[in-house]
């Protein structure tokens, strides 16, 4: 009885959430992609700069 009560109330909880469209969901998407690809290439970069100052310094 009480699950049942619980899946009413997620059902009546669903109804009051607020769905992007579809251009408001690219749009989001592609923020997401530009930032983790974005952070991959400068995490990247310090990489190679803090390997490259490791070889001088042991060198």
């Amino acid at each position: 009885m009480r699950f049942f009560r619980f899946l009413v109330a997620v059902k009546d909880e669903m109804k009051q959430v607020s769905w992007p469209n579809a251009k408001q969901t690219r749009k989001d998407v592609s923020s997401v992609l530009w930032l983790a690809i974005s952070m991959a290439i400068f995490l990247g970069l310090v990489d190679y700069l803090v390997q490259a100052g490791l070889k001088i310094l042991a060198s």
